[in-house]
């Protein structure tokens, strides 16, 4: 993977593609990736328990980062960045795989994903607040109208009212926008391999013996599927796609590259109906074109850096 994600990068280069273009395209491929975690999540905890998926993965992920920043000869952090590190360690790799998880193991995950929808403009909100990115007002417009769409289609769905894997899912929406623009500004610096990579590892001591633990009390035993399952959200939703995502945040900016993820809750209900057999309908298609419409206008906004 690492081969493609530097030629992807280079041919963007030769292309003469400005770093803000490159960084939507990179969050893109990123989102694209993150968009079937929840279908295969929703496939990890029939079988498996949701703690165990959660802290599993992560432990999995980071036993493939070992050997990465040993490859890449990547420095050790220096205390500020390992303040930054451990505020992104809470918020994706723990926090948010925790609380999806739960949520995955009560609702569909189409409808775990149109909740998600509101993490653009969550996202936006910490970069705002932490890092001093200050969006224009049509942004923030165009941010709020996405983000009110998708909430009006779980609301739709869930017949008025919220479930309560609702506040779980609310609660993953603000762990994954810590750690999305906190690692996304830490990128800038560190480049965004060594950010998952070290994060993953800083967690080592939380998710190593709560994995083990899990395992033993609640059992391993489950079909392939399951561990296939299990092997996406470890290795691609908890490691790979979070080069493309925090390169991408880097280069675009955490509030711009953010609104990409506007993208993500359709993508996930398609990824839900091939992969877990979850009902599409045309009104899905509708509100993913709504969405796709404010994200154009909102990426033509005006963000100070």
């Amino acid at each position: 993977m690492m081969p493609a994600h530097g030629d992807a990068v280079a041919g963007l280069k030769q292309a003469g593609v400005s770093n803000e273009s490159k960084g939507m395209w990179l969050g893109l491929v990123g989102v694209a990736i993150f968009s079937l975690t929840l279908p295969f999540t929703r496939m990890a905890v029939t079988e498996l328990h949701p703690a165990f998926v959660a802290f599993g993965r992560a432990l999995v992920a980071a036993l493939c980062a070992l050997p990465m920043l040993w490859y890449l000869k990547a420095p050790w952090p220096t205390r500020q960045q390992v303040r930054g590190l451990l505020i992104t360690a809470l918020g994706v790799v723990v926090g948010f795989p925790l609380f999806s998880s739960l949520a995955m193991h009560y609702v569909p995950a189409a409808h775990g994903a149109v909740v998600l929808g509101v993490l653009p403009l969550a996202t936006a909100l910490f970069g705002a607040l932490r890092f001093g990115e200050r969006p224009s007002r049509g942004f923030w417009i165009a941010a709020l109208v996405g983000s009110v769409i998708v909430i009006g289609f779980a609301l739709r769905q869930g017949g008025g009212a919220f479930q309560l894997a609702d506040l779980a899912l609310f609660a993953a929406v603000l762990a994954a926008a810590m750690g999305y623009a906190e690692g996304g500004r830490l990128s800038q610096s560190m480049g965004g391999q060594q950010v998952i990579c070290w994060a993953l590892i800083l967690a080592l001591p939380v998710t190593l013996p709560l994995t083990i633990w899990l395992g033993w009390h609640y059992g391993v035993q489950a079909s392939a599927s399951t561990w296939m399952a299990f092997g996406y959200v470890s290795l691609f939703s908890m490691f790979i796609g979070f080069f493309f995502w925090y390169k991408g945040m880097a280069l675009g900016g955490i509030a711009r590259v953010g609104q990409v993820q506007l993208l993500q809750p359709f993508m996930s209900i398609i990824g839900a109906a091939l992969i877990v057999g979850e009902a599409l309908d045309m009104s899905n298609l509708l509100f993913a074109s709504a969405v796709v419409v404010v994200v154009a206008i909102g990426r033509k906004m005006a963000i100070k850096r």
